[in-house]
Protein backbone atom coordinates (compact mmCIF):
# COMPACT_ATOMS: atom_id res chain seq x y z
CA UNK A 1 0.00 0.00 0.00
CA UNK A 2 1.47 3.32 -1.02
CA UNK A 3 1.49 6.19 1.44
CA UNK A 4 0.70 9.61 0.11
CA UNK A 5 2.99 12.33 1.48
CA UNK A 6 1.16 15.27 2.99
CA UNK A 7 2.63 18.66 3.69
CA UNK A 8 1.93 19.92 7.17
CA UNK A 9 0.45 23.41 7.18
CA UNK A 10 2.37 25.78 9.45
CA UNK A 11 0.21 28.28 11.29
CA UNK A 12 2.81 29.98 13.54
CA UNK A 13 5.76 32.11 12.50
CA UNK A 14 8.87 30.26 13.67
CA UNK A 15 11.18 31.72 14.83
CA UNK A 16 9.03 34.38 16.51
CA UNK A 17 9.38 38.05 15.67
CA UNK A 18 11.74 38.52 18.63
CA UNK A 19 13.26 35.40 20.18
CA UNK A 20 14.35 37.43 23.25
CA UNK A 21 12.50 40.22 25.02
CA UNK A 22 14.24 42.37 27.66
CA UNK A 23 12.43 44.25 30.44
CA UNK A 24 13.03 45.70 33.88
CA UNK A 25 11.17 45.07 37.10
CA UNK A 26 7.95 47.07 37.24
CA UNK A 27 7.74 47.52 33.47
CA UNK A 28 5.34 45.94 30.96
CA UNK A 29 6.46 43.72 28.08
CA UNK A 30 4.93 41.87 25.13
CA UNK A 31 6.01 38.34 24.19
CA UNK A 32 5.32 38.01 20.44
CA UNK A 33 3.37 35.13 18.90
CA UNK A 34 1.92 35.76 15.43
CA UNK A 35 -0.16 33.36 13.38
CA UNK A 36 0.36 33.00 9.64
CA UNK A 37 -3.26 31.90 9.35
CA UNK A 38 -6.06 30.74 11.63
CA UNK A 39 -7.13 27.09 11.59
CA UNK A 40 -10.86 26.49 11.87
CA UNK A 41 -10.64 25.23 15.45
CA UNK A 42 -7.75 26.03 17.78
CA UNK A 43 -6.57 27.11 21.21
CA UNK A 44 -3.59 29.24 22.18
CA UNK A 45 -1.81 28.09 25.34
CA UNK A 46 0.89 30.20 26.99
CA UNK A 47 3.19 28.51 29.55
CA UNK A 48 6.38 29.37 31.44
CA UNK A 49 8.95 26.59 31.17
CA UNK A 50 11.05 25.47 34.12
CA UNK A 51 14.85 25.16 33.66
CA UNK A 52 15.48 22.00 31.67
CA UNK A 53 11.77 21.98 30.76
CA UNK A 54 11.24 19.59 33.68
CA UNK A 55 8.35 19.46 36.13
CA UNK A 56 4.71 20.43 35.67
CA UNK A 57 3.64 23.06 33.17
CA UNK A 58 3.18 26.55 34.53
CA UNK A 59 0.16 27.53 32.46
CA UNK A 60 -0.38 31.30 32.20
CA UNK A 61 -3.32 31.56 29.83
CA UNK A 62 -5.48 29.47 27.53
CA UNK A 63 -7.38 31.30 24.81
CA UNK A 64 -9.88 30.39 22.11
CA UNK A 65 -11.41 32.55 19.42
CA UNK A 66 -14.12 33.53 21.90
CA UNK A 67 -12.59 33.68 25.39
CA UNK A 68 -9.41 33.68 27.48
CA UNK A 69 -8.76 32.21 30.94
CA UNK A 70 -5.75 33.12 33.13
CA UNK A 71 -3.97 30.62 35.39
CA UNK A 72 -1.41 30.54 38.20
CA UNK A 73 0.90 33.21 39.58
CA UNK A 74 1.34 35.03 36.28
CA UNK A 75 -2.28 34.90 35.11
CA UNK A 76 -3.49 38.02 36.97
CA UNK A 77 -0.77 40.11 35.27
CA UNK A 78 -1.23 38.56 31.81
CA UNK A 79 -3.43 39.43 28.84
CA UNK A 80 -3.47 38.80 25.11
CA UNK A 81 -2.56 41.83 23.02
CA UNK A 82 -5.00 41.07 20.16
CA UNK A 83 -3.66 43.96 18.12
CA UNK A 84 -5.06 42.32 14.98
CA UNK A 85 -6.81 39.14 13.89
CA UNK A 86 -3.66 36.94 13.79
CA UNK A 87 -2.03 38.32 16.97
CA UNK A 88 -1.66 35.85 19.88
CA UNK A 89 1.07 37.82 21.69
CA UNK A 90 1.13 37.79 25.50
CA UNK A 91 1.36 40.99 27.52
CA UNK A 92 2.87 40.84 31.02
CA UNK A 93 2.47 43.83 33.32
CA UNK A 94 4.48 44.95 36.36
CA UNK A 95 7.38 42.58 35.80
CA UNK A 96 8.87 40.80 38.81
CA UNK A 97 12.34 39.29 39.24
CA UNK A 98 10.99 35.73 39.04
CA UNK A 99 9.39 36.42 35.64
CA UNK A 100 12.81 35.92 34.04
CA UNK A 101 12.84 32.73 31.95
CA UNK A 102 11.57 30.84 28.92
CA UNK A 103 7.97 31.06 27.67
CA UNK A 104 6.11 28.94 25.13
CA UNK A 105 3.26 29.97 22.84
CA UNK A 106 1.49 26.80 21.72
CA UNK A 107 -1.20 26.56 19.07
CA UNK A 108 -3.31 23.50 19.91
CA UNK A 109 -5.04 22.24 16.77
CA UNK A 110 -5.60 18.51 17.01
CA UNK A 111 -2.65 16.58 15.58
CA UNK A 112 -1.03 19.69 14.14
CA UNK A 113 0.03 21.36 17.40
CA UNK A 114 2.83 23.92 17.00
CA UNK A 115 4.80 26.11 19.37
CA UNK A 116 7.38 28.88 19.50
CA UNK A 117 9.67 29.71 22.43
CA UNK A 118 10.56 33.21 23.65
CA UNK A 119 13.08 34.15 26.34
CA UNK A 120 12.20 36.96 28.74
CA UNK A 121 15.31 38.53 30.23
CA UNK A 122 14.99 40.84 33.23
CA UNK A 123 17.62 43.58 32.98
CA UNK A 124 19.48 43.88 36.26
CA UNK A 125 22.65 43.38 38.26
CA UNK A 126 24.24 40.39 40.05
CA UNK A 127 26.00 40.86 43.36
CA UNK A 128 27.77 38.46 45.74
CA UNK A 129 26.31 38.24 49.22
CA UNK A 130 27.87 36.80 52.35
CA UNK A 131 26.45 36.03 55.77
CA UNK A 132 27.30 38.36 58.65
CA UNK A 133 28.73 35.21 60.28
CA UNK A 134 31.43 35.10 57.58
CA UNK A 135 32.36 33.15 54.47
CA UNK A 136 30.46 30.04 53.33
CA UNK A 137 27.63 30.01 55.87
CA UNK A 138 24.51 29.57 53.70
CA UNK A 139 22.73 26.38 52.77
CA UNK A 140 20.87 26.71 49.45
CA UNK A 141 17.61 27.55 51.24
CA UNK A 142 19.32 30.11 53.49
CA UNK A 143 20.98 31.71 50.45
CA UNK A 144 17.61 31.98 48.72
CA UNK A 145 16.11 33.63 51.82
CA UNK A 146 19.10 35.97 52.25
CA UNK A 147 18.74 37.25 48.68
CA UNK A 148 14.99 37.77 49.15
CA UNK A 149 15.69 39.84 52.29
CA UNK A 150 17.93 42.09 50.18
CA UNK A 151 15.30 42.82 47.49
CA UNK A 152 16.68 40.20 45.09
CA UNK A 153 16.54 36.56 44.02
CA UNK A 154 19.22 33.92 43.62
CA UNK A 155 20.88 34.58 40.25
CA UNK A 156 20.56 32.16 37.37
CA UNK A 157 23.62 30.83 35.54
CA UNK A 158 22.81 33.05 32.54
CA UNK A 159 22.62 36.12 34.78
CA UNK A 160 25.96 35.29 36.44
CA UNK A 161 27.57 34.58 33.07
CA UNK A 162 26.40 37.93 31.73
CA UNK A 163 27.71 39.67 34.89
CA UNK A 164 31.08 37.98 34.29
CA UNK A 165 31.19 39.31 30.71
CA UNK A 166 30.47 42.78 32.16
CA UNK A 167 33.34 42.60 34.64
CA UNK A 168 32.27 40.65 37.75
CA UNK A 169 35.38 39.02 39.22
CA UNK A 170 34.83 37.21 42.53
CA UNK A 171 36.88 34.53 44.25
CA UNK A 172 34.23 33.10 46.61
CA UNK A 173 31.81 30.44 45.37
CA UNK A 174 28.08 31.05 45.71
CA UNK A 175 24.75 29.31 45.23
CA UNK A 176 22.73 29.89 42.05
CA UNK A 177 19.01 29.47 41.36
CA UNK A 178 19.42 25.95 39.95
CA UNK A 179 21.22 24.61 43.03
CA UNK A 180 24.68 24.70 41.47
CA UNK A 181 27.65 26.52 43.00
CA UNK A 182 29.90 28.72 40.85
CA UNK A 183 32.15 31.80 40.86
CA UNK A 184 33.24 34.23 38.10
CA UNK A 185 36.94 34.89 37.48
CA UNK A 186 38.35 37.44 35.04
CA UNK A 187 41.88 37.68 36.48
CA UNK A 188 43.16 34.23 37.57
CA UNK A 189 45.32 34.45 40.70
CA UNK A 190 46.84 31.98 43.17
CA UNK A 191 44.04 32.36 45.73
CA UNK A 192 41.47 31.55 43.01
CA UNK A 193 42.97 28.57 41.18
CA UNK A 194 45.33 30.69 39.14
CA UNK A 195 46.25 27.64 37.05
CA UNK A 196 42.79 27.72 35.40
CA UNK A 197 41.55 29.95 32.60
CA UNK A 198 39.19 32.91 33.18
CA UNK A 199 35.52 31.99 33.20
CA UNK A 200 32.59 31.06 35.39
CA UNK A 201 34.06 28.23 37.47
CA UNK A 202 31.72 25.49 38.63
CA UNK A 203 31.56 23.19 41.67
CA UNK A 204 28.51 21.55 40.09
CA UNK A 205 25.27 20.78 41.95
CA UNK A 206 25.64 20.56 45.73
CA UNK A 207 23.53 19.24 48.61
CA UNK A 208 20.98 21.99 49.24
CA UNK A 209 20.55 21.08 52.90
CA UNK A 210 24.11 20.26 53.97
CA UNK A 211 26.64 22.15 51.83
CA UNK A 212 27.36 25.77 52.67
CA UNK A 213 28.55 28.60 50.43
CA UNK A 214 27.91 32.30 49.78
CA UNK A 215 25.15 33.52 47.42
CA UNK A 216 24.96 35.31 44.10
CA UNK A 217 21.88 37.53 44.14
CA UNK A 218 20.14 39.31 41.27
CA UNK A 219 18.12 42.53 41.44
CA UNK A 220 16.60 44.96 38.96
CA UNK A 221 15.14 48.46 38.82
CA UNK A 222 13.40 49.68 41.99
CA UNK A 223 10.46 52.05 42.24
CA UNK A 224 12.10 54.27 44.89
CA UNK A 225 15.39 56.10 45.32
CA UNK A 226 18.49 55.74 47.49
CA UNK A 227 20.13 58.75 49.14
CA UNK A 228 22.97 59.30 51.59
CA UNK A 229 22.89 61.08 54.95
CA UNK A 230 26.28 62.25 56.20
CA UNK A 231 27.18 61.65 59.83
CA UNK A 232 28.97 59.45 62.34
CA UNK A 233 26.19 57.07 63.32
CA UNK A 234 25.80 53.76 65.02
CA UNK A 235 23.47 51.36 63.19
CA UNK A 236 20.55 52.40 65.42
CA UNK A 237 21.28 56.10 64.92
CA UNK A 238 21.44 55.54 61.14
CA UNK A 239 17.97 53.94 61.27
CA UNK A 240 16.59 56.98 63.09
CA UNK A 241 18.31 59.37 60.65
CA UNK A 242 16.49 57.70 57.76
CA UNK A 243 13.15 57.72 59.60
CA UNK A 244 13.45 61.48 60.13
CA UNK A 245 13.61 61.76 56.33
CA UNK A 246 10.48 59.55 55.97
CA UNK A 247 12.64 56.70 54.68
CA UNK A 248 14.32 53.53 55.92
CA UNK A 249 17.80 52.06 55.71
CA UNK A 250 18.39 50.73 52.21
CA UNK A 251 18.71 47.05 51.40
CA UNK A 252 21.83 45.81 49.64
CA UNK A 253 19.87 45.07 46.47
CA UNK A 254 18.44 48.60 46.48
CA UNK A 255 21.92 50.11 46.71
CA UNK A 256 23.16 47.91 43.84
CA UNK A 257 20.12 48.90 41.77
CA UNK A 258 20.84 52.61 42.32
CA UNK A 259 24.50 52.06 41.40
CA UNK A 260 23.64 50.07 38.27
CA UNK A 261 20.63 51.97 36.91
CA UNK A 262 21.15 55.51 38.23
CA UNK A 263 24.99 55.55 38.15
CA UNK A 264 24.92 56.33 41.88
CA UNK A 265 28.36 57.42 43.11
CA UNK A 266 29.07 58.27 46.74
CA UNK A 267 32.54 57.98 48.26
CA UNK A 268 31.36 57.55 51.86
CA UNK A 269 30.77 54.41 53.87
CA UNK A 270 27.19 54.11 55.09
CA UNK A 271 25.06 51.67 57.06
CA UNK A 272 22.55 49.43 55.31
CA UNK A 273 19.58 47.62 56.84
CA UNK A 274 21.40 44.27 57.16
CA UNK A 275 24.07 45.86 59.36
CA UNK A 276 26.71 46.00 56.63
CA UNK A 277 28.59 49.16 55.61
CA UNK A 278 29.07 49.86 51.89
CA UNK A 279 29.43 52.63 49.33
CA UNK A 280 28.76 52.78 45.56
CA UNK A 281 31.43 53.95 43.12
CA UNK A 282 30.54 54.59 39.49
CA UNK A 283 33.62 56.70 38.69
CA UNK A 284 36.63 54.93 40.28
CA UNK A 285 39.26 57.24 41.74
CA UNK A 286 42.27 56.95 44.00
CA UNK A 287 40.71 58.44 47.13
CA UNK A 288 37.73 56.06 46.97
CA UNK A 289 39.46 52.79 47.64
CA UNK A 290 41.92 52.91 44.77
CA UNK A 291 40.31 49.98 42.94
CA UNK A 292 40.19 50.70 39.18
CA UNK A 293 36.81 49.04 38.59
CA UNK A 294 33.41 50.52 39.36
CA UNK A 295 31.36 48.68 41.98
CA UNK A 296 29.81 48.67 45.41
CA UNK A 297 32.57 48.52 48.02
CA UNK A 298 32.03 46.76 51.34
CA UNK A 299 33.43 47.22 54.84
CA UNK A 300 31.70 44.03 55.96
CA UNK A 301 29.60 43.98 59.12
CA UNK A 302 31.17 46.29 61.73
CA UNK A 303 30.12 46.39 65.36
CA UNK A 304 26.62 47.93 65.42
CA UNK A 305 27.61 50.48 68.05
CA UNK A 306 30.54 51.83 66.00
CA UNK A 307 29.99 55.59 65.41
CA UNK A 308 31.88 56.02 62.17
CA UNK A 309 29.51 55.87 59.24
CA UNK A 310 26.71 57.71 57.51
CA UNK A 311 23.44 56.15 56.34
CA UNK A 312 22.12 54.98 52.98
CA UNK A 313 18.37 55.46 53.02
CA UNK A 314 15.61 54.27 50.66
CA UNK A 315 12.43 56.14 49.99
Amino acid sequence: MMERATKKLKYLFDPPVYAEVVGRRGENVTLPCILKAKPSHYRIKWTKLEPGHAGPENIIMISTAHSSKPYGRLGPRASLRNAHSIDASLQLSLLELDDNGVYRCELVNGIEDENVVITLTIDGVVFPYQSKKGRYQFTFHEAKEACAEQDSTLATYDQLYRAWTEGLDWCNAGWLHDGTVRYPIIHPRPACRGDLQPGVRSYGPKDKNLDRFDAFCFTSLTSGSVFYISGSFSLEQAEHACKRQVAELALVGQLYSAWHFQNYDQCDGGWLKDGSVRFPIHNPRERCGGIPEAGVRSFGFPNKSTHLYGAYCYR
